[in-house]
């Protein structure tokens, strides 16, 4: 089923800006990006991250919550991998597009600073 944002009630987008929310912190990016290539425990991902066990941990729930990352127990460890390698794909057309406004925003500055700057004295 596809829906569009227009076609949302409040609760939906309500839905749709906590699914976001949960992408807008690094570190969860550094995770997600950890479990591209398959299911990690909370060892393998803080070793690939950098980030501390607490903080991954936390991080991880709140991905678990928001249904970015699906656990699974095995023995006394859980395993975490991506629940819909679709974000994936949101994730690279995001990046896109913020390379594409910070091209612009460089093209811009340099222009202004072409404007401002006393023409050469040769």
């Amino acid at each position: 089923m596809k829906l569009n944002m227009q076609a949302l009630d409040d609760s939906a987008l309500t839905h749709i800006a906590n699914y976001f929310r949960a992408l807008s912190e690094p570190n969860r990016l550094r995770i997600l990006n950890s479990l591209r290539d398959g299911k990690k425990n909370v060892s393998q991902i803080t070793q690939l991250t950098g980030c501390g066990q607490a903080n991954v941990s936390k991080h991880l729930a709140l991905l678990h919550e928001a249904g970015l990352v699906l656990r699974e127990a095995q023995g006394t460890a859980s395993y975490y991998s991506i629940a819909d390698q679709a974000t994936f794909s949101l994730c690279d057309v995001v990046c896109g597009n913020v390379a594409k406004i910070v091209e612009r925003q460089h093209l811009s500055a340099s222009a202004l600073r072409a404007q401002l700057s006393p023409p050469d004295s040769r």
